[in-house]
């Protein structure tokens, strides 16, 4: 089974400028599983892109990770 926490921190750590400042912690219960992503102030806007597209792509990345752990996944950015 793919670990989202970590699926989620490497993928943060690629786009942004200090990746060590990428936190992701992660909340369960029976049917969701909520991803909480905190970066840098300054690495915000390349993670959430022109219009929000970044984000998007990464909340569907995922979803499609998460499939087949049979629960809904959230991504929160903050």
């Amino acid at each position: 089974m793919i670990n989202l926490q970590e699926t989620l921190a490497n993928i943060a750590k690629a786009i942004v400028d200090s990746p060590d400042e990428v936190k992701v912690t992660q909340e369960e219960d029976e049917k969701t599983v909520t991803l909480t992503l905190t970066v840098a102030p300054d690495d915000m806007g390349m993670v959430i892109g022109r219009h929000g597209k970044i984000a998007k792509a990464i909340r569907s990345v995922m979803k499609a990770a998460s499939v087949n752990s049979g629960k809904k996944v959230n991504v929160d950015i903050r």
